[in-house]
């Protein structure tokens, strides 16, 4: 069983850039870069949420030459596929031969070891995108050796009940597939109305519990006869810091602490956070809410820079 970890999303598309060696200082750490998506105009080639394709990265942000000096200073780096926004390549590669390809082609020029498949909106729907994305990854990950395995994260919208109907058809797709699925990650963030004087923590807390009975039944249907500590090993939690896009829910620093503390106590195995680019306060003037969206680069709450992320991965490892 692998150690839990701690690893905020950084979107690598945002201008001004966020640069990985712009990061505040918080020991060695996993960044989960964000996010891969189909190409606009070449719908099975995989790009950064369609803004740049691989070598444009490389070129325009020095990508390549960022992941470069990052590890050398002991850190470590995932990429998210999918996302709010973009559409996940399972969705836009017409066969699985293509989707195998798309997914080994980011794979092999980032060197990861750890993938991140974020299903939301329309993709949790499509049936046949998941029963494609389920076959090309248990294709990845039987063609890795035996001490170099893929682990492969599923992470997925939630309220404060746990996982919806369709999350829980989209987890069977790829434990049914033959995928050993690492965990699923739950999107803390963006809930129903809640309660007054119900906390964002408290909601948190409460999906993560009906996530974890719902993983018990989905890994115990596929034959893999997990204990509760187990499961709790198979669940990641990832909370929007700060202002959500729900009006009037904040994600405070008190939250991340006791979300932490609580990770923490249950073992589980992995807390990511959205995201690295939002992990300080707004400067005087900032714009805090776009629309119904949240500030991408700014938390909206008074907070030394890096300060949620030093909270939610105390402890935690790379």
């Amino acid at each position: 069983m692998s150690p839990p970890w701690f690893g905020g999303y950084l979107d690598v598309t945002l201008t001004p850039s966020l640069r990985l060696q712009d990061l505040p200082p918080n020991g060695t750490v996993t960044t989960v870069l964000s996010f891969i998506g189909a190409h606009p105009k070449k719908p099975c080639e995989p790009s950064w949420d369609g803004f740049y394709t691989l070598d444009e990265a490389s070129r325009r942000i020095d990508l390549a030459g960022q992941l470069k000096s990052f590890r050398a200073a002991g850190n470590s780096a995932a990429i998210s596929f999918g996302g709010q926004l973009g559409k996940e390549l399972a969705g836009a590669c017409a066969t699985e031969d293509a989707l195998v390809t798309a997914y080994s082609t980011v794979i092999s020029k980032y060197g990861v070891d750890t993938v991140d498949f974020d299903v939301e909106g329309d993709g949790l729907k499509d049936a046949a995108a998941a029963a494609r994305r389920g076959a090309a990854v248990a294709r990845l990950q039987a063609g890795r050796p035996a001490d170099h395995p893929l682990k492969v994260w599923l992470t997925l919208p939630v309220s404060s009940e746990g996982l919806t109907s369709d999350g829980e058809k989209t987890v069977a797709a790829m434990l049914d597939a033959g995928v050993d699925l690492t965990g699923v990650n739950i999107m803390v963030m963006d809930f129903e109305p809640l309660d007054p004087g119900r906390t964002m923590f408290d909601a948190a807390v409460s999906a993560a519990e009906a996530t974890h009975r719902s993983l018990s039944k989905l890994y115990g249907a596929a034959g893999e006869q997990l204990d509760s500590g187990q499961v709790w090993h198979r669940i990641g939690l990832t909370p929007m810091i700060g202002e959500n896009d729900v009006k009037g829910q904040v994600f405070s620093l008190a939250d991340a602490e006791r979300l932490n503390s609580f990770a923490v106590e249950r073992g589980i195995g992995r807390v990511s956070m959205w995201s690295l680019n939002r992990d300080a306060a707004c400067g005087a003037g900032a714009q805090r809410q776009v629309g119904s969206a949240a500030a991408n680069n700014c938390s909206g709450v008074k907070q030394e820079a890096g300060q949620y992320a030093r909270l939610l991965g105390k402890t935690l490892t790379v």
